[in-house]
């Protein structure tokens, strides 16, 4: 969803939701790489059954990645793509159902998005390609080095749209991945895949909530299924609370910012390609082994516990004295309803209300004070009460002009303490730095961008004494660049309007002064304030958008022409009388063909992945819609800082016009492009260990062509139609490689048939609640009333899925072996030497208590002489015994030859705590993952002598 800051937002407010992902890495044995075994369990002690992939998420870093070098062509991307997803499936390991969704043809509302998107990435591509370009010569003209230039086309990421060659072709790579995985992979070995190419139409997120939304529905449907979604937008998040799936987590890499990018010209880190200066790269390495190594580390990930948000949203929505009963599920529904006005994918957000000022605290604490009067929730299965909304929307208008004012005080505080930032930073610096080849370096930075080697030293000081003769007026303190001209950073009188602080925009609307409204009105829209029917016009519209995306949320697009035909908001003030207002969409629209929505979100700059009669409108200036295709177009900063922040000034496309259009180049296309025009579904996979797979083959043998039930006592649940796919993958037939460094699958015993997912009435509403049988998780934030109900017992936070997970320690016999290198007398002076091992009933305890006369132990073995590692135990006649009630005392002769061969330690000195025995005797039977039973006993045994325990 397009609200910049609101995970960073969600993640502050909220830090529990968040879980570190445990990684199993691939090994490598004598230089043979190891692949992870999937079919083990799940390190990260929690067992998902579905893993859905929002597969746009993992295109774009795998074809155009930030902070890497770019694959040189598509089958290096291809293949890319296949690490990335064995890195999330190894991690999230699903025992039941893998679906993959990428983008199809997107509502008409989302292709507004789409078009703006693609529009600047054309345009900031070329801008980039001609800076690039200019920097080069720049540098060549000076001397300088750069690796020569590779010949090859610049990757348009804009081809990452539904009805090109290259999503055609990533649809047939995926296929043979998914026959490879399961004919291969031991982990997908009873899994069920299923994938949804960019031919089906919808966006890859918005398939996934839909399969989930018909499952559901069904009779068979397991409500405590374990999903994991892959993806990060930050809509993922809403769509999952939306489910009311008791069990639910997101998995999303990490973003780490500040991360080292290469530059395009010398592909070296430090600097951009305007810094460029055209160094040779410094030798990595004594034999320069380690020039392919980058600097930056692998990408991590991390778990998102949806039902860990659903506890705190819980805990902060909780009302009490309601006229009508509490429903907790309502109340999400209505805090995910709110998140809509600071932005989505769909609408603008409202001017007053951004996610940085603390927008939906705000709104959470209006909801808070004004449901009371409202006698009942705002949203119901994904239907707005308009009344009760504008209630709201009329609170939120109260405060808006403080909301303006606020806004600029804090910038203007802000940039206060910026200057006074600058100020600081040039007051510490040095009067005289000197320049070109004297310029001092740290040691080691050869290759940093300022440094450089003097070919004729003679000749540098020559030019520098001889600029110095020509330019008597520059200061003796003046500093000089790299090329021996003046710096203007000393000497030079600045003039007193010269300020190095950024130029702000321009803002003509000034909402922090009076008359705002009128001004705004009048500069986004150009019209009167006063004119009642163009606002009411754009509030009616703005509230129908808030209609349909909570319809699209929760019970699938409900109009694919619909869209919302302004660049921006109105104001929450104008909100009135919206209770009246129609909130129904057209009934049985249907999706762009994919060649259509080319036509509708490409610039003309994009207009090579579409034939060549459908490009010849975008360029020509005869054609019917040549305005749809503006060479350039403004951006306004809507009083933002950057311009990514702005908004694109684009023309809307007239779908009536552009249709007429497309009617006289129809014929035009070829049966391949005909193909890639047309709407598809999804196709599913089993393996041979299936019980779907005899199936699925005994209708292929029978050759019918008509739809057939899913029966889902063979597929863990899931239910739809079956129908036979003309392209299907079936057993004993070779399976084509369709990229040359991958070998062609000649064994092949999976089969694929295409799927659908369960068929509903249009007018049908799926309910929006918890359905019966499901069982919430334990509870994992810290209850209100613990001080009153834990008896004093300390509260320990759960840190990952498991409760009873126990973290990291040493097992006796890793005391046993430094008790054989550390002395342990009272002479000894090593760290250990008057500390004994954790009794048993501490063996999983972060933190060991303290016994009578021991002293705090410090951080393992970190004051340790060298010579007391080998130096070994002390003599017997120099070993004293510590006992409990005896005073030390030495030991005879054949009592500490005794204790010596027995055990590392005093055996009674725990028998308080582990027993007559000293440490108790282990369990035979390893028990759950879930820990050990606790009856009659004080604490829990210890864990067993092997290194993993997957019971």
């Amino acid at each position: 969803m397009g609200v910049p800051a609101f995970f960073r937002w969600l993640s502050r407010k909220y830090p529990s939701i968040i879980v570190n992902c445990v990684e199993e890495k691939p090994k490598e044995c004598n230089g043979v790489k190891i692949p992870v075994d999937a079919s083990k369990p799940n390190p990260n002690d929690v067992e998902f059954d579905n893993l859905y992939l929002d597969m746009n998420g993992i295109i774009h870093p795998c074809t155009h990645p930030e902070d890497k070098p770019a694959p040189k062509n598509e089958d290096e991307m291809m293949v890319a793509i296949f690490e990335y997803i064995d890195r999330l499936f190894n991690i999230v390991r699903p025992r039941r159902l893998l679906y993959m969704a990428i983008d199809g043809v997107a509502p008409r509302a989302k292709m507004n998005q789409q078009r703006s998107r693609r529009f600047r990435a054309s345009k900031e591509g070329m801008e980039a390609e001609i800076e690039k370009q200019r920097v080069r010569e720049e540098i060549l003209a000076k001397g300088g080095y750069l690796p020569p230039e590779e010949i090859k086309e610049r990757f348009d990421s804009n081809c990452i749209t539904p009805g090109t060659e290259f999503m055609d072709n990533l649809a047939k790579c995926l296929r043979y991945y998914i026959a490879d995985r399961l004919n291969n992979d031991p982990g997908w070995k009873n899994l069920t895949v299923i994938l949804s190419d960019a031919s089906a139409p919808g966006e890859g997120e918005h398939k996934i909530m839909d399969y989930i939304r018909r499952q559901r529905a069904q009779p068979n449907h397991d409500p405590n299924t374990h999903h994991c979604l892959c993806g990060a937008d930050a809509d993922l998040i809403m769509l999952g609370l939306a489910t009311h799936e008791p069990n639910f987590t997101i998995i999303r890499e990490e973003f780490k910012p500040n991360k080292p990018k290469p530059c395009g010209l010398c592909n070296q880190f430090g600097h951009d390609v305007k810094d460029c200066e055209g160094l040779p790269r410094e030798k990595k390495g004594k034999h320069d082994e380690l020039a392919d190594s980058l600097p930056c580390a692998e990408g991590e990930f991390i778990f998102i516990r949806l039902s860990v948000l659903r506890e705190y949203l819980e805990r902060e929505l909780t009302m009490a004295s309601l006229p009508f009963t509490f429903d907790v599920e309502r109340s999400i529904d209505d805090w995910v309803f709110m998140c809509f006005f600071v932005g989505n994918d769909f609408l603008p957000h409202l001017p007053s209300l951004e996610i940085r000022e603390g927008a939906i605290d705000r709104l959470v604490n209006i909801y808070k004070n004004v449901v009371h009067k409202t006698g009942g929730y705002l949203t119901e299965s994904g239907y707005v009460n308009l009344q009760r909304v504008q209630m709201i929307m009329l609170a939120v208008g109260e405060v808006e002009d403080s909301i303006f004012k606020k806004r600029k005080d804090d910038e203007d505080s802000f940039r206060r303490r910026q200057k006074e930032k600058r100020k600081r930073m040039k007051r510490d610096q040095p009067s005289f730095s000197p320049g070109g080849i004297l310029t001092p370096h740290a040691l080691g930075s050869r290759s940093s961008p300022g440094s450089q080697v003097a070919s004729n030293p003679r000749q540098a000081a020559y030019e520098m004494r001889m600029q110095n003769n020509l330019s008597p007026s520059v200061s003796p303190n003046t500093s000089f660049t790299s090329d021996g001209s003046p710096s203007p950073r000393g000497g030079i009188k600045r003039k007193a309007d010269d300020s190095d602080s950024e130029p702000e925009p321009e803002d003509n609307v000034r909402l922090w002064e009076a008359g705002w409204k009128q001004r705004y009105y009048k500069n986004k829209f150009d019209v009167d304030a006063a004119d009642e029917k163009f606002r009411r016009k754009v509030v009616q519209s703005y509230v129908e958008g808030l209609c349909w995306v909570l319809r699209y949320y929760y019970q699938g697009c409900a109009s694919w022409k619909w869209y919302y035909p302004f660049h921006y908001a109105p104001f929450a003030s104008d909100f009135e009388g919206i209770a009246d207002m129609p909130s129904d969409f057209e009934k049985g629209t249907k999706p762009f063909k994919p060649l259509e929505q080319l036509m509708g979100v490409f610039p003309a700059a994009s207009g090579n992945f579409l034939p060549p009669s459908w490009r010849k409108l975008m360029s020509d200036p005869d054609s019917s819609i040549i305005d749809f295709y503006p060479e350039d177009f403004a951006i306004d900063l809507n009083g933002k800082r950057y311009a990514w922040q702005g908004v694109a000034l684009l023309p809307f496309v007239d779908e009536r016009r552009l249709r007429a259009a497309l009617e006289e180049v129809y014929p035009d296309l070829t049966p391949e492009e005909t193909r890639r025009n047309s709407l598809g579904g999804d196709v599913l996979f089993v393996g041979k260990h299936h019980p779907l797979h005899d199936f699925i083959l005994e209708l292929y043998k029978t050759g019918s062509t008509e739809s057939v039930d899913v029966p889902p006592e063979l597929c863990h649940g899931i239910q739809g139609k079956f129908s036979l796919d003309e392209e299907a993958v079936l057993p004993n037939q070779v399976v084509c490689s369709p990229i040359p460094v991958l070998k062609d699958l000649t064994h092949n015993a999976v089969i694929s048939i295409n799927f659908k997912d369960p068929q509903f009435a249009e007018d049908y509403i799926f309910k929006a609640v918890m359905l019966p049988g499901a069982r919430k998780p334990a509870p994992v934030l810290k209850p209100s009333d613990w001080e009153k109900s834990s008896n004093g017992r300390q509260w320990k936070p759960q840190l990952g899925f498991n409760r009873d997970r126990r973290p990291v320690h040493l097992d006796p016999a890793a005391f046993r072996a430094l008790g054989h290198v550390m002395p342990r007398g009272s002479s000894g002076t090593g760290v250990y030497s008057n500390a004994a091992p954790p009794p048993a009933a501490f063996q999983g305890n972060m933190y060991r208590p303290l016994l009578r006369g021991q002293a705090q132990i410090p951080k393992l073995m970190s004051n340790v002489r060298p010579q007391d590692s080998w130096r070994g135990p002390p003599p017997l006649f120099q070993q004293q015994r510590f006992d409990r009630g005896v005073g030390a005392e030495p030991l005879l002769p054949w009592n500490r030859m005794l204790q010596t061969q027995n055990a590392a330690f005093q055996p009674n000195q725990y028998q308080m705590l582990a027993g007559p025995g000293g440490y108790p005797p282990r369990r035979d039977d390893r028990g759950g993952r879930q820990g050990y039973p606790r009856e009659g006993r004080k604490y829990p045994l210890p864990p067993p002598s092997g290194r993993y325990s997957w019971n």
